[in-house]
C-alpha cells in the first residue's frame, strides 16, 4: 500500500496533542500504563518527561513533534504493518516516524514485552 501527498500532508498537520489520548486509552483498555506509554515515546523521540508534556501543552503537529526528536538509532528495526501500510516500506520519512509510533503503541497493547518494543540489535 502506497501512501498519497495528501496522506502525507494529512499526517504532517495532524495535531499530536489530539491524537495522544487515543494512545492512551488504547495502552490502559489493554492493561498498560501512562508510564509504560510514555516510556515507548521517550525510547522513539529522546524526549525526556517534561518536554514531552511541553509538546502536549503545545499542540504541535506530527511534522513539529518529530522535528525536535531525536529519533532512537534502533528506530529502523521496527517492522510490521499498522494501519495497512508496512511501516519498513513507507516511503515519506515523517509519516514512517508517525507510524513507527503507532507501531510501538500497538505491540504494547497487544500485551508485547517492553524489552520487546524498545528494540536493541
Amino acid at each position: 500500500m502506497k501512501s498519497t501527498k495528501s496522506h502525507d500532508e494529512r499526517i504532517a498537520t495532524m495535531s499530536f496533542a489530539s491524537v495522544y489520548p487515543h494512545y492512551v486509552t488504547k495502552v490502559e483498555k489493554k492493561g498498560r500504563s501512562t508510564d509504560e506509554l510514555h516510556q515507548v515515546i521517550r525510547w522513539l523521540t529522546g524526549f525526556d518527561e517534561k518536554t514531552l508534556q511541553k509538546q502536549i501543552k503545545d499542540q504541535v503537529n506530527f511534522e513539529q513533534f518529530f522535528q525536535k526528536a531525536k529519533l532512537n538509532p534502533n528506530a529502523h528495526l521496527i517492522t510490521g504493518v499498522i494501519c495497512g501500510y508496512r511501516v519498513e516500506e513507507i516511503e515519506n520519512p515523517l509519516t514512517q516516524k508517525v507510524r513507527y509510533l503507532d507501531k510501538l503503541v500497538d505491540e504494547l497493547a497487544k500485551g508485547r514485552k517492553m524489552e520487546k518494543i524498545l528494540r536493541s540489535e
